[in-house]
């Protein structure tokens, strides 16, 4: 399984974090990079990525740290992907991108991150050999949606922080089944936000950050009523809380919101290190990993550009930490780790459910006792493992 492991896509935010975030873990990386050219005649509004923001330690702003990067990426060998994930563009900025990612090509970028369908056409008019990740600020996500993309040689799909893990296992089983060999990439980390990103009504920049944090809770929808996923009552660890049936249509816009903010409200102080360090404060999926690995996802996003250098190498650290306490749970409990089969027999498919259900809780205690022994932030990214709810042999 360990060849099999996960791999870690950490943001950065500057040349000097490559280095340090390589020691701490990180296999990949992506960043953001805007020509002052391009500042100077557009504004930060029209980014060329979704970080609406001209500053240190948030985007690459110069050529000459693109040729620095290169060359530690040359020596360390965890390559850097670069970010061109704005949700459109102009018709008469594709030739100027063009040329940017022809510059870029030749200091050995690969790989470009992009999530407006125009420019991936165009690329592929103009012959630009490049590698794409289809961004997580693409819309929805779906098989027929994936068919598409793979016309113009798609490398991996970003699934949006909205999806599940059933919604990521359907879509990669599709695929498998039409024979794509393509790498599947999830949120994990950080930066938990109420909008899908191709949906986003705010923007990615300190200013209208409060946008990104307003509370919310998803859950289906039936009838009028939607069942929502770990509210927590005081005293409760957010395991035992029963699911709760919220009445949408009888409630006003204010108990919602208030009910919203029950589910946040529950964090700790003494949760935090004294230098206000919490991993996945802002969102966390760790509880997730097992069924995101049982999905078939390949990549783990780690977002934060522009976050705290330190938070962000404990976070690399801890995540690295949570796949080595996930292949533990596989050699402690005896389980074939890409079924969660007992090795020793050929199982039945219940008798498989009821093995990944075991390793998934082994590993999830573990981690738990761990990486948060004075509990967790809450900020789920994936609410129904956190809750227990295995889709393991599913």
């Amino acid at each position: 399984m360990a060849e099999n492991r996960m791999k870690i896509v950490a943001g950065l935010g500057s040349i000097e974090e490559y280095i340090r975030f390589c020691e701490a873990g990180a296999d990949e990386f992506f960043a953001g990079y805007v020509p002052y050219e391009w500042n100077r005649k557009y504004g930060t509004l029209m980014s060329l990525n979704r970080r609406e923001v001209f500053c240190s330690n948030v985007q690459l702003g110069a050529f000459s740290e693109l040729e620095i990067l290169a060359a530690m990426v040359q020596k360390y060998k965890r390559p850097v992907h670069l970010t061109f994930n704005a949700l459109y563009y102009l018709p008469e900025q594709y030739l100027e991108i063009a040329d940017i990612i022809k510059h870029c090509m030749e200091l050995g970028y690969q790989t470009f991150i992009v999530a407006d369908p125009a420019l991936i056409v165009y690329l592929r008019a103009q012959k630009i050999d490049c590698q794409i990740h289809l961004s997580g600020e693409t819309g929805e996500v779906n098989s027929r949606m994936l068919s598409v993309f793979q016309e113009y040689g798609i490398q991996r799909l970003i699934f949006h922080r909205k999806n599940s893990s059933s919604d990521m296992r359907s879509v990669i089983r599709n695929g498998k089944r039409e024979g794509k060999t393509l790498e599947y990439e999830a949120f994990v980390l950080n930066e938990l936000c109420q909008f899908s990103g191709a949906f986003c009504n705010s923007l990615h920049c300190d200013e209208m950050g409060y946008l990104c944090r307003v509370p919310y809770c998803l859950g289906p929808l039936r009838r009028g009523k939607m069942q929502v996923y770990g509210v927590k009552a005081e005293g409760q660890n957010i395991e035992e809380q029963d699911n709760e049936e919220w009445n949408v249509e009888a409630m006003g816009d204010r108990e919602l919101a208030d009910k919203a903010h029950d589910i946040e409200a529950w964090n700790d102080k003494e949760r935090y290190a004294e230098d206000g360090y919490l991993c996945g404060a802002t969102g966390c999926g760790l509880c997730a990993l097992y069924q995101l690995q049982k999905a078939g996802v390949t990549h783990l996003k780690l977002v934060g550009r522009g976050n705290y250098v330190d938070f962000m190498e404990r976070d690399i650290w801890n995540l690295k930490r949570a796949l080595e306490i996930l292949q533990e749970s596989v050699r402690s409990t005896g389980l074939n780790a890409a079924g969660g089969i007992p090795t020793d027999e050929i199982a039945t498919r219940k008798v498989a459910r009821n093995a990944g259900t075991c390793l998934e809780e082994f590993y999830k205690r573990q981690m738990k006792q761990e990486l948060f022994p004075h509990g967790c932030s809450g900020n789920c990214y994936y609410r129904e493992a956190s809750l227990g709810k295995s889709a393991a042999g599913s």
